[in-house]
């Protein structure tokens, strides 16, 4: 039986096949490693509902062998001054019926009233590696489904889950006074997700119409105008200097290809703008980004049946 000193969380954490890639690379920016056995555990506090495969965050209390062990110690560790409480597990590789019996053997030795529904704590249970973690549990809200139901959606433009990863990859960490662009916004798929995370981001496009869009999609989710019309190879970071990360879904028409010198243009564009870049693709352009003076640190590829994009984390050399 073990209390936890320093503060560690337990975050359970899933994807659907075709998202695994995705997956990993956002688990690689936000934390710096990969889930293992569904879930990531680090002294690291994220909000879950940054990223569309939390499924939550579990404060760890206490870790054992056995939820005896558990159970002997929660009582001591849990004080609830008349709050209701409820227990469920949240990860692990037991049947339905074995979670069911570690839920009620912890919550039995919990003093206070349990409350099933709308409980005024939520603590969760879990078994991972061979040992059973016990803690404050933050379920994750799905923020993202609620941005599919735009009025002005487009056929072409970044879902809503991929837009969220690629936005935390490019921003990790929300710090005050951080700068962000979509230079090539569209509707405000990116822009939404970013700025319901709290980031501080503008978007520019040369695409009248899109842009039309984004307002009316913005203000349906009562977020402010930060979209204005540019064509992105004209931009210049300002007097504040380059911005801190830069999110570019490159232009993409089932009808055409984009001209090998506007993309190039598009990617040195990008490179003096900010000082790091996430690049949305349909192609492979190794050779274009290095010639654009960029480095790829991270990157992966988000099948859908046979098309595909390419998502690349990259920094200036």
């Amino acid at each position: 039986m073990k209390m936890i000193e320093n503060e560690r969380y337990l975050y359970p954490a899933a994807s659907h096949e075709d998202e695994q890639q995705l997956f990993g690379m956002e688990m690689r920016a936000l934390f710096g490693l990969e889930a293992d056995s569904g879930c990531v555990i680090i002294g690291k506090n994220v909000d879950p509902s940054r990223s569309p495969f939390l499924r939550g965050r579990l404060k760890v209390l206490l870790t054992g062998d056995t939820p005896a062990d558990i159970a002997g110690q929660a009582g001591n560790a849990v004080r609830l001054d008349g709050a209701t409480f409820k227990i469920t597990f949240v990860c692990g590789d037991l049947d339905y019926e074995r979670q069911l019996a570690v839920e009620k053997e912890i919550g039995w030795a919990i003093q206070g009233k349990a409350e099933m529904r709308r409980p005024d704590r939520l603590f969760g249970a879990a078994y991972v590696r061979g040992r059973y973690w016990f803690g404050e549990y933050t379920a994750s809200e799905p923020l993202w489904l609620k941005h599919n139901a735009k009025p002005q959606p487009y056929s072409t433009a970044l879902g809503t889950r991929l837009a969220r990863a690629a936005t935390n990859i490019a921003v990790p960490v929300i710090d005050e006074g951080m700068r962000v662009i979509d230079p090539c916004c569209g509707i405000g798929t990116v822009l939404i997700e970013a700025m319901s995370m709290g980031i501080d981001i503008v978007g520019y496009d040369l695409n009248p119409l899109a842009l039309k869009g984004a307002r009316v999609n913005l203000a349906h989710f009562g977020m402010p105008d930060v979209v204005r019309r540019a064509d992105m190879t004209t931009l210049e970071p300002g007097e504040e200097g380059p911005y801190d990360a830069a999110i570019l879904d490159l232009p993409y028409n089932l009808c055409s290809v984009l001209p090998d010198e506007e993309r190039l243009a598009m990617l040195r564009s990008a490179r003096r703008l900010a000082r790091r870049i996430v690049i949305v693709t349909t192609e492979t352009i190794d050779e274009a980004i290095a010639e654009a003076g960029l480095r790829i640190a991270d990157r992966c590829v988000v099948r859908k049946g046979k098309f595909e994009r390419h998502i690349l984390c990259c920094e200036g050399l």
